[in-house]
């Protein structure tokens, strides 16, 4: 009696601490898995309301299998799983497929998760290498449109670019007496001298001496015609917001006048009173106690961090069905990095004075080279937009008028 009183022998005991050890682990592992699809069934409802998924009434199949893998590979990514290897387990599970069919599997899951573009899979991209297969696409299928835009866009307003060799903005920066054209938007140097950088502001407010041209009231456009995913811009002249794009649907990757901050204490300024002083010439000065700060507008400069909100492309990018890129280089990054990262089977379609980038390279990507313009104005013709486009451009001028 004493014998069995004692228990089970030690190495019994360490067995059965083992087993419970992986029981454990495979009951948070089950339990994470359980938990992030019934948090993806949730997602769906919040995605049915919203502009991703406002035009479908019904979410079939395989936006549901999308979903729900890229959930479920969220959680193997954080155990010891690699990224092929939680994709071929996640469609193997969703879709009941035995695991051994690792290479159908691959290329399922690629698919569903945005790597291959189920809105454009069935397109052998014949029909996308001219102006009209393109706006046909985006007429009949594009339902979330992710824009790219740089500098580019802003030159027909007026706005000099910043690298064109003779006219570029760095090129004309003489009279400012910086020590190399890139100061003026140097953190380290604004804190020195932040003279020249206020000087240009005077020049670069929105609504002061620029307003949109036809690309904004296109982009604008899109938005009317709910096709609109997000604008990502990499200029500070905010031409895209005063277009009449909101801020739901615009990234300004590099930074806004639309705000204003203290560089020493982060405290928050009004920007209208920032931009009357700067305008006025005067420095503005923090308003919190005992602080000296400069005040400046929230261009993102160099030494500093893109917005954070800037990084959510990774997730946009799974539901982009169409990539628009207008007037950039695409030579900055990591804003360069959103062009790789949309699917490889979503189209992407380059506007720009020449090709630049890796565009061309796969087998949906369309290059539109010319005057930007010109292209885009071609672009709403062909979508029977043009009088559309021109309403936008009337209704901008009666208000800039009347505010003038």
């Amino acid at each position: 009696m004493w014998m069995f009183y004692c228990g089970p022998s030690r190495q019994l005991r360490r067995t059965i601490s083992c087993v419970q050890l992986l029981t454990l682990n495979w009951i948070y592992f089950i339990f994470s898995v359980v938990l992030q699809i019934a948090f993806s069934e949730m997602s769906l409802l919040l995605l049915k309301s919203s502009c991703v998924l406002k035009k479908v009434t019904c979410i079939n199949k395989v936006e549901r299998h999308r979903i729900n893998v890229g959930y479920l590979s969220s959680v193997l990514q954080a155990l010891p799983f690699s990224y092929n290897q939680s994709l071929t387990f996640c469609h193997a599970v969703l879709s009941r497929k035995p695991l051994f069919r690792q290479q159908q599997c691959s290329r399922q899951s690629k698919r569903y998760t945005g790597l291959w573009s189920s809105s454009s899979n069935n397109n052998d991209g014949s029909t996308l290498k001219t102006l009209e297969g393109v706006a046909k696409f985006i007429k009949e299928r594009a339902k979330n449109i992710l824009v790219m835009v740089g500098a580019g866009i802003s030159t027909p307003s007026g706005i000099p670019d910043f690298r064109t060799p003779g006219t570029g903005m760095y090129d004309n920066l003489q009279k400012y007496n910086l020590p190399y054209p890139e100061a003026i938007f140097d953190i380290h140097f604004f804190m020195m001298d932040p003279r020249p950088f206020f000087t240009l502001a005077q020049d670069l407010y929105p609504g002061v001496n620029y307003k949109p041209n036809i690309v904004h009231h296109f982009l604008r456009l899109l938005y009317e015609e709910e096709k609109l995913q997000m604008v990502y811009t990499q200029n500070i002249d905010g031409l895209e917001r005063l277009a009449g794009i909101p801020d739901a649907k615009l990234m300004e990757a590099h930074g806004t006048f639309a705000s204003a901050s203290c560089t020493l204490c982060g405290k928050m300024h009004s920007a209208d009173k920032v931009k009357k002083a700067i305008i006025e010439g005067d420095i503005p000065m923090c308003e919190a106690t005992k602080c000296k700060g400069k005040v400046k507008p929230d261009i993102v400069f160099f030494g500093e961090d893109l917005p954070s909100s800037f990084w959510e492309y990774n997730q946009q990018t799974h539901f982009t069905d169409l990539l628009l890129i207008i007037g950039t280089s695409l030579e900055v990054y990591p804003f360069a990095g959103i062009a790789d990262a949309v699917g490889t089977r979503t189209p992407r379609v380059l506007i720009n004075y020449n090709a630049v980038g890796n565009i061309g390279k796969r087998v949906n990507d369309v290059i539109l080279t010319g005057d930007l313009t010109e292209s885009v104005w071609n672009l709403a013709k062909a979508l029977t937009w043009e009088k559309k486009l021109k309403n936008l451009e009337q209704e901008y001028e009666r208000k800039y008028c009347n505010e003038e």
